[in-house]
């Protein structure tokens, strides 16, 4: 367990972390508070960076994709709050909504203390990101839409190599669509579902559940608000 020190709080002129000094890092708030409800941070070239709280709308929509998948691939093969490692200037790792695990990476966690794909492990089927709410201009915005598609699907690292996770969610409750990402030469092509439309994802041909079935579970605590 990472010891929390003033310095490991700093941003500026602090000894960098490595990414398992952060797998392991403990703000004191993990056994008071929830999986939703903890503290939540990412590593930044090395840098601890505290990051807002999730909405309750959002955390709704989360759980009500956990209950659905549960049903579908059962409880070994869905991550909730699991830790990826990326290749970008923005993040080492990030701390994803939920993850849908393949055979390969859910063994590849077994065990494991900490719940953490790292570089080169096996691939989940898909990881689903709940959008937190902001303008284009916002920071939100540019790591949902921007940051995240890219270091998921490729991390255009110099080095060589690439995550290559095959599909990615974008849910996003303010603009109240679902859109489903299907890697395609190392990139995301993304297609849009809204209200009524039926959910097309490749990883699960079968799956039988429209936008709005998904983004009603939040709309009491936060769409409706909005309007």
């Amino acid at each position: 367990m990472t010891v929390v020190t003033d310095s490991l709080r700093q941003t500026g002129g602090q000894r960098r972390m490595t990414l398992q000094e952060f797998l392991t890092y403990d703000d004191g708030t993990d056994d008071l508070r929830s999986v939703f409800d903890h503290r939540r941070y990412q590593l930044v070239d090395g840098v601890l960076i505290e990051m807002g709280a999730e909405s309750t709308g959002n955390l709704r929509i989360a759980m009500f994709l956990i209950d659905y998948f549960l049903k579908i691939v059962g409880f070994e093969r869905v991550g909730i709050k699991e830790k990826i490692e990326v290749r970008s200037r923005f993040a080492t790792a990030r701390d994803t909504d939920i993850i849908i695990h393949s055979e390969a990476s859910s063994l590849a966690l077994d065990g494991r203390s900490e719940a953490c794909l790292f570089w080169g492990e096996p691939n989940p089927l898909v990881v689903i990101e709940v959008v937190s709410p902001g303008n284009e201009s916002k920071l939100n915005y540019k790591r949902d839409y921007e940051q995240k598609p890219v270091e998921y699907a490729d991390g255009r690292r110099p080095t060589g190599g690439h995550r290559g996770i095959s599909e990615m969610w974008q849910i996003d409750p303010l603009r109240e669509w679902v859109r489903v990402g299907t890697l395609i030469n190392k990139e995301y092509q993304f297609e849009t579902f809204m209200e009524q439309e039926t959910i097309v994802s490749q990883s699960f041909p079968a799956l039988n559940l429209t936008a709005s079935q998904v983004l009603s579970a939040g709309r009491t605590s936060l769409v409706r608000k909005l309007k």
